[in-house]
């Protein structure tokens, strides 16, 4: 009997847990007002900026510290307050800082919530224009508008309270690893689509401060050859395939002119 009890009592808990993180996560709606799409997100945009400042320095230090060219800081930062002030992006009011980051070997650039910007010296340099750079930047510039940072982090406290949920009820350990590997296929899943509307915003940035948004489509050749391709399907990547980004590019460039 009391096995039973306590059974019972765990499967209540565990329903508690699972009403708690979804009432947490619905509750936190909201409207973006550039994407015009409706959010869940816990954070403030004080509190995203806050952490974007807060965590630059360590984030730079990860990629051997920032450029000292001054030439390569000096473009990216033309390029980079070009796109913010003339489009949308203005209306968002992320003060937006832009960085060049010392690394040579990896090819990589990326936002951290609140408007820091990072491109390596390795990709950079693999670039053949200044239309290519404003896509790459563009591009970053759309996850911070779309606050995909935060937005992710809401989503992970919903999986993660549901995951502890299915342990307390299940107590059963391979139970819920398999549940958290379903809770990451999910959010990998997001994450893909976050990246086909960043480039979308980048395509729409990219011509209203009067760059060539076909420039973005060579960008992912840059990315495709530096990677030495991937043989791992869509659905076990964050990102979507490079052809899939391609065929998006084209359609936004269609949908934006």
């Amino acid at each position: 009997m009391q096995r039973g009890g306590s059974s019972s009592l765990k499967l209540i808990i565990a329903a508690i847990i699972v009403v708690f993180a979804i009432v947490k996560y619905y509750s936190s709606a909201e409207m973006n007002d550039i994407t015009g799409e409706k959010q869940y997100i816990s954070l403030s945009k004080d509190q995203e900026i806050a952490l974007g400042i807060n965590s630059a320095p360590e984030m730079a230090k990860e990629f051997g510290g920032l450029s000292t060219n001054q030439s390569y800081q000096d473009l990216v930062n033309s390029v980079g307050k070009r796109i913010v002030q003339k489009s949308v992006a203005a209306q968002s009011n992320y003060p937006f800082q832009f960085y060049v980051l010392a690394d040579n070997r990896t090819v990589n650039a990326f936002a951290l919530p609140g408007g820091p910007i990072f491109i390596t010296e390795a990709l950079l340099t693999r670039l053949e224009n200044e239309d290519q750079l404003a896509g790459v930047l563009g591009h970053e510039i759309g996850h911070v508008i779309a606050r995909h940072s935060a937005q992710q982090m809401s989503k992970q406290e919903l999986t993660q309270g549901i995951v502890g949920a299915a342990t307390m009820a299940t107590g059963d350990m391979n139970s819920a690893q398999y549940a958290q590997l379903v809770g990451n296929m999910i959010n990998m899943k997001y994450g893909r689509a976050d990246e086909l509307q960043s480039d979308e915003l980048g395509v729409k940035f990219m011509l209203q401060s009067g760059y060539n948004p076909k420039e973005l489509i060579h960008v992912m050749d840059i990315l495709e050859e530096a990677s030495g391709g991937s043989n791992v399907p869509e659905f076990q990547s964050t990102h979507p395939s490079p052809a899939n980004r391609r065929a998006k590019i084209e359609e936004a460039i269609i949908k934006h002119q």
